[in-house]
């Protein structure tokens, strides 16, 4: 692969091989991270719907019901049907009742 490029004083010129070697580590210690940023993602939104979703499940508020008590858990089960190839792919949230 040819060394990347960098700007220096408005002139293109090529990495030396030093500055190569830790560029293609950077790139893959991102890459090796992928998966555990998307589960983070992931993880970040479904805390976000079941935080909007919480006020259902207070001990003053009308009972839940089985279908918003389903949704709840499915949403708490999400991460478990990903693996670290999947989870790079599209992710389904659960749909609320309606």
């Amino acid at each position: 692969m040819a060394n990347q490029k960098k700007m220096v004083d408005g002139v293109s010129v090529s990495l030396t091989d030093e500055e190569q070697a830790q560029w293609e580590a950077d790139q893959a210690a991102w890459a090796d991270g992928a998966a555990a940023r998307a589960f983070a993602g992931l993880r970040l939104k479904r805390d976000q719907k079941l935080a909007e979703t919480d006020w259902m499940a207070l001990a003053d508020s009308p009972a839940m019901s089985d279908a918003w008590t389903q949704y709840r858990a499915d949403l708490r089960a999400l991460p478990a049907e990903y693996d670290n190839s999947s989870i790079l792919g599209e992710i389904t949230f659960p749909t609320p009742p309606s």
